[in-house]
């Protein structure tokens, strides 16, 4: 006699929950979805609430910098320092770029633009590199991914407070002395920290996707170099020629020659307002506040992509 085999009724399927469903469940239970962008005042207050891992990480990535080269952080100022003194040689005595400028202004005059451009174009190849360069950070721990680069525009700051003590003594050694003008200097600087702290945050979202721009950028920031007065006095420059007047305007409004001009303007004696565009301070802070909101939202839209692919 054969016996029958049973199986067992199979259970019934029951439909899969909804995803509205599921939101609500996850809401119900205080869950959020991991690594979700947070609100921009949100974002700010964790930021903020970061500042001393930011200042850390600055330090360290200050001392760490020359770490390997027998003068150590002395090539802080060095570098800038011998970066004026091929210049000098280059544009000032071969090439007359100094015209128009009085013989004992014109190191003063040059160094100052070295060092305060060397500062924005620090802040800039930093931040390319902000992300892709620190992916094991990114990717080991939760934090506003924006104290990266803003961690490294504060490295170029201390930096170049390092180099204002070379500055200080060449702009004393050809005559001027210390004044309440070179109060000047402060909200100067502060208006450049934010501008490049803007630019720093758009270059490091552009480079966590492009890592190649780190390699383009150098020949961009030296054509900017260029045409921002560095190693001439614009008005100067541009007397004689034949340009458009939008165009002149363009060269001395541009950002980099606002801050430079401001700096030259407070510290050396010989360099009167005639030297400066109008409006100046007004286009330093317009440049500052442009960049840094910019800067500052163009790399939160993208906070929950860093780190990721």
């Amino acid at each position: 006699m054969s016996q029958a085999l049973h199986t067992p009724p199979s259970p019934p399927v029951r439909p899969a929950p909804a995803e509205d469903d599921l939101a609500a469940l996850a809401a119900r239970h205080g869950l959020t979805v991991s690594g979700a962008r947070p609100t921009l005042p949100g974002y700010v207050r964790e930021l903020w609430a970061r500042r001393h891992f930011i200042l850390a990480f600055s330090r360290a990535k200050l001392t760490a910098q020359y770490s390997q080269a027998k003068l150590g952080q002395l090539w802080q100022v060095a570098t800038p320092l011998l970066n004026a003194a091929v210049y000098f040689f280059v544009f000032g005595l071969l090439l007359g770029a100094r015209r128009g400028i009085p013989s004992d202004v014109y190191v003063p005059f040059l160094v100052t633009g070295v060092f305060v451009f060397t500062f924005t174009q620090s802040s800039v190849l930093a931040g390319v590199r902000a992300i892709s360069g620190n992916l094991g950070l990114v990717r080991a721990l939760h934090f506003p991914r924006a104290a990266l680069p803003v961690s490294f525009a504060l490295q170029q700051l201390q930096q170049l407070l390092f180099s204002m003590i070379v500055l200080v003594v060449v702009v004393m050694a050809f005559g001027s002395m210390p004044a309440l003008s070179w109060l000047l200097v402060v909200p100067a600087l502060l208006l450049q920290f934010v501008f490049n702290t803007g630019l720093a945050l758009i270059f490091a979202r552009l480079g966590s996707r492009t890592p190649d721009l780190a390699q383009l950028m150098p020949f961009v920031l030296r054509t900017w170099m260029y045409a921002s007065g560095v190693m001439f006095s614009i008005p100067v420059m541009l007397a004689d020629k034949n340009v458009p007047a939008w165009l002149a305007d363009v060269l001395q409004w541009n950002p980099a020659a606002v801050y430079m001009d401001l700096v030259r303007f407070a510290m050396i004696d010989d360099y009167g307002s005639s030297y400066l565009p109008p409006h100046v301070w007004a286009f330093a802070a317009g440049w500052a506040l442009l960049a840094g909101v910019i800067g500052f939202v163009y790399f939160w839209k993208a906070e929950e992509t860093y780190g990721r692919g």
